[in-house]
C-alpha cells in the first residue's frame, strides 16, 4: 500500500475529540483518522453504487404516479420555486 501524506486542518474540538478515541482505541491519531476516513469512502461508494442500481431504467415520467398521489398543497415557506 502506497501512502502519501496531506496536511489536515481541524477544528480544536474535532481534534480534540478524534485524539481522545484514537487513544480509547489504542491507536495513533494519524490511524485513526485514516480508518475513519476509509469507513466514509467506503459508505458512500457503497451507498452511490446502491443508489444506482435501484436507478437504473428508471425515468422522469415514473415519478407522476406518486405526484398525482401528493397533496395539492402550497410549499412550505422557503421551498418555493
Amino acid at each position: 500500500m502506497s501512502k502519501t501524506s496531506y496536511p489536515l486542518k481541524l477544528p480544536q474540538s474535532i481534534k480534540a475529540a478524534a485524539t481522545r478515541l484514537a487513544k480509547e482505541d489504542g491507536v495513533s491519531l494519524n490511524q485513526w483518522i485514516a480508518v475513519a476516513v476509509a469507513e466514509k469512502v467506503g459508505v458512500t461508494e457503497t451507498a452511490a453504487d446502491f443508489l444506482r442500481g435501484k436507478a437504473q431504467g428508471a425515468q422522469p415520467s415514473d415519478l407522476l404516479a406518486f405526484l398525482d398521489k401528493a397533496a395539492n398543497e402550497p410549499p412550505p415557506p422557503g421551498d418555493e420555486v
